[in-house]
């Protein structure tokens, strides 16, 4: 010790004394070491220090026999031979200055007391350590276990920057954190500006200063998105996050992604190395606060419900711990002995008007570091009395943390247009709402994102305006609105009761129709020669709505009419090819069953010969047998006589070998058959068999107009087939093989195999199935 000078007095300590001085004189044995205090105390000093309630949660050892304090100033230099040989880090003390009234090291003495006026200090020596301490070796043992238990602990990337799992499934979460499914565990995650040391925090208040989370002494931030492990000591998920304030081009979303962390988490610490607590600090938690409850609490009973978790996912918040460490500036509440720091800190939310009611505890820890290294043993101590307090966030399996995360990410996701964005608070609603807006007024969605895929629709509070360009106009029956109904009519080409040919027949006479589903049809366009109002003026009244984008339209033209006729013809000119492509098929078409007899099985059921069973080809020309009508191959039904019992009259028709061994029908009987065919089926199918042939030559001559009109008879909501270039469900490419099919509920493009569905369509005007995608056939109730 001769580099402290003559002028030391130094004496050899052989009992531990109070250093406090605060109920005794000073001369009483010490039996406890207050680590916050950095004091050893005796029993009477204790006792009256700590029952002031801000000092109650200082933790406190008993002094075993032989005992020497650690250094007050280096608290884990590693270049003394007095390193404590179990944990590696905290050096024990060599002597006390009690001018200063600290403990120091060899090292910190000579850097600390060798000049100036503290050279003439007096000193007090502790006994030197040889060798392991025996007093402390049980519980060393415990600690160098903990220890080994985290050396093989390493982090992994839980979600991206742009808010992208990198997890895909609950078996990979488990295995990145060596755990297993059944094992309970806790959530705490860290927050703080960027550069204020949060990955450091973390690898020394759990891991025992490994380098669990990447540091660095770059400017550039060494944490970009979320990171995760297992700490295996206290059972608890550790989750280090992208600091705030830092430079970032994804500022919205990062700022969202943290409180998604928030709102998985048990614990969270807002780490601050600020002299004074800013009021960022009060800002964040206080915005944080705000969306949690407005958009996770229902999203998260919501996942508890739809995943069918054992655990319920708590919808009160995490608890806050905030991390003070300050250089030059006292902590807070140690000015006042009756100052409360947790009160201090309400005062300061309430008076910035933020409220932090989510959250289930708030709580302040401090230190004060005069010499680094940062002393984190009271952080830990705080963080383990919470991970005891299982009243309000209890532990859960690895599974339900994992699906928790993966719903908040699926449900709150999305690109947040910057020009929307308001900046007067951390979370604004812009980060959770839909981000669609009206194209008409402007209004924005006010349901959160992604609620569509739940079947929920746009919605805002305010009122739109009229734009001629959208033509937001709804109708709703003025009848059905006066006695407490909101029923919405489309003008369109005909009656819903009326058959397709019927109705175009009156809408030619008597013009467009509003039908209303309770009242019936309750306006025609020209009902009368002259003095037809205008339906707004009569039946029905009118509502402005708003236009979402990607919307089916509100009052477009609904008149199908050309559409209907060039299906029409359409339908027939198929059904003619087909019946003229060759004798094979003459009588496989849809002409043939409309005209064949009642008691004819019909063709397309046909799919065997009765008698012989051999199944019908393509080419194979199927016969029907007069008298009982069954469907038989040309080799089983080539025989003829007379079936007047089925108004044949007295020539001979084809017959099946089982009905021409039969015996024949009077011919008084067949006379009455006849008269009795009232109908005229027979007639109809005989002159049929007659003209099949002639109609095959029709084909080509409506072939060609068709094409010529079908632009112009196409509905205002349909695209152009010019417009279409492949299938908009299975996106196969159009060519002369593959036909366009238009869907008559949203009016896009498809295949014959995507849109081969019949619906009716009444809100387009189809009453009648016509052919819709198998999109809009997955959607309930009418289209």
């Amino acid at each position: 010790m001769s580099t402290q000078g003559p002028t030391t007095d130094k004496c050899l300590i052989t009992a531990l004394m109070c250093q406090e001085n605060f109920a005794c004189a000073g001369n009483a044995e010490a039996v406890f070491e207050c680590d916050e205090c950095n004091t050893l105390q005796c029993q009477q000093c204790e006792g009256e220090l700590h029952k002031q309630e801000r000092l109650q949660n200082h933790e406190r050892t008993r002094i075993p026999p032989g005992f020497v304090p650690y250094c007050s100033s280096c608290k884990g230099g590693n270049t003394s031979s007095m390193v404590n040989s179990t944990t590696g880090s905290r050096q024990r003390a060599v002597v006390r200055c009690l001018s200063c009234k600290v403990d120091l090291c060899a090292d910190c003495q000579k850097r600390t007391h060798s000049g100036g006026n503290k050279r003439k200090h007096q000193f007090t020596a502790y006994p030197i350590l040889k060798g392991p301490e025996p007093q402390h070796g049980p519980e060393m043992d415990k600690e160098s276990l903990r220890k080994k238990m985290t050396e093989k602990v390493v982090s992994f990337l839980l979600v991206d920057e742009t808010e992208q799992i990198q997890v895909k499934d609950e078996e990979e979460f488990l295995e990145k954190l060596h755990c297993k499914p059944d094992d309970l565990l806790k959530v705490i995650s860290i927050f703080g500006n960027t550069g204020d040391g949060k990955s450091h925090t973390l690898n020394h208040t759990f891991f025992y200063g490994r380098e669990v989370f990447k540091t660095s002494p770059a400017q550039e931030s060494c944490t970009i998105g979320v990171w995760a492990a297992l700490d295996p000591v206290h059972k608890v998920v550790v989750i280090d996050t992208e600091g705030l304030l830092g430079a970032t081009v994804n500022l919205s979303q990062r700022t969202r992604l943290l409180l998604k962390v928030l709102a998985i988490s048990d614990i969270v610490i807002y780490r601050t190395h600020a002299d004074r607590l800013h009021n960022d600090l009060f800002k964040f938690l206080g915005d944080a606060s705000e969306a949690y409850l407005k958009y996770f609490t229902k999203e998260l009973k919501a996942t508890t419900a739809r995943c069918g978790l054992d655990v319920p996912l708590s919808t009160l918040g995490p608890g806050v711990i905030i991390f003070h460490e300050t250089v030059h500036t006292k902590l807070l509440g140690s000015e006042k002995t009756t100052e409360i720091p947790e009160k201090v800190i309400q005062d300061r939310f309430r008076r910035l008007g933020r409220f932090p009611e989510a959250f289930s505890s708030i709580q302040y820890k401090g230190t004060r570091t005069y010499n680094p290294p940062t002393d984190f043993s009271g952080l830990r101590h705080v963080i383990e009395q919470q991970l005891e307090n299982n009243t309000t966030r209890s532990p859960r399996h690895p599974g339900v943390i994992y699906k928790a995360l993966k719903a908040l990410s699926d449900r709150f996701s999305g690109e947040i247009p910057d020009d929307q964005m308001t900046h007067s608070c951390f979370f604004p609603d812009e980060y959770f709402t839909c981000s669609s807006m009206c194209l008409s007024c402007g209004a924005g969605c006010k349901n959160s994102m992604n609620h569509l895929k739940e079947g929920l629709r746009h919605d805002t509070p305010s009122r739109c305006r009229y734009s001629h360009q959208y033509d937001n106009r709804v109708y709703t029956c003025k009848a059905c609105y006066e006695s407490g109904k909101e029923v919405n009519v489309v003008p369109k080409t005909s009656a819903s009761t009326d058959s397709p040919w019927m109705g175009l027949a009156k809408y030619a006479w008597s013009g467009y129709v509003i039908e209303c589903p309770s009242c019936g049809v309750i306006y025609r366009s020209r009902q009368y020669w002259f003095g037809n109002q205008d339906p707004v003026d009569t039946v029905v009244r009118t509502e402005i709505q708003h236009v979402w984008p990607g919307a089916d339209g509100f009052l477009k033209d609904n008149n199908n009419a050309a559409q209907r006729l060039l299906d029409g013809m359409n339908f027939m000119a198929q059904s003619v090819s087909e019946l003229g492509i060759g004798p094979t098929k003459a009588v496989t078409s849809w002409l043939t069953d409309q005209i064949a007899p009642a008691y004819w099985k019909p063709n397309s059921q046909i799919l065997e010969c009765t008698k012989c069973k051999s199944s019908f080809k393509e080419n194979d020309t199927k016969h029907h047998c007069r008298a009982c009508g069954e469907g038989f191959c040309d080799s089983c039904s080539s025989k003829s006589r007379p079936v007047p019992e089925r108004g044949w009259g007295l020539s001979p028709v084809r017959v099946c070998d089982s009905c021409y061994d039969q015996r024949g029908t009077p011919v008084a009987v067949a006379v009455q058959a006849a008269e009795d065919d009232e109908g005229g089926t027979l007639i109809a199918r005989k002159v049929g068999e007659a003209v099949q042939n002639t109609l095959g030559a029709v084909v080509k001559t409506i072939d060609f107009p068709l094409g010529l009109v079908k632009d112009a008879a196409r509905p205002t909501y349909w695209i152009p087939d010019h417009e279409i270039k492949h299938c908009y469900s299975c996106r196969k490419e159009f060519s002369s093989k593959l036909s366009k099919h238009h869907c008559r509920a949203c009016g896009q493009g498809f295949c014959d195999e995507c849109s081969n569905e019949r619906r009716p369509v009444p809100s387009r005007g189809w009453d009648h199935p016509v052919r819709v995608c198998i999109n809009c056939n997955k959607k309930p109730g009418d289209l």
